[in-house]
């Protein structure tokens, strides 16, 4: 699976996990240098508390396109640390 933003490749790996209809990628397959910390976090009741990353790609910046479970409920563990997206970053084959 690749995650594509702006016309390139933000992260790539074979190794995504689905949950809701949306790939999580491992932390190891994310391109670094396209990823900036976020202040924004969001509440789920079963997953638990998600924090942000913004994408800036060739001079553009789309705002917390990114999250993840830093620390999941138990029911989420499969995702702790994994990064999902939305917000116009394609997620495909």
């Amino acid at each position: 699976m690749r995650a594509i933003w702006n016309n390139v490749v933000v992260a790539e790996s074979d190794d995504t996990v689905v949950v809701e209809n949306n790939h999580y990628f491992p932390p190891a397959s994310l391109q670094r240098q396209y990823f900036k910390d976020s202040n924004r976090t969001s509440h789920c009741p079963w997953k638990g508390e998600a924090r942000y990353y913004n994408i800036e790609v060739d001079g553009k910046q789309n705002p917390d396109a990114a999250w993840y479970y830093p620390d999941p409920k138990a029911a989420a563990s499969e995702i702790k640390g994994r990064v999902a997206f939305w917000r116009g970053v394609k997620v495909q084959e």
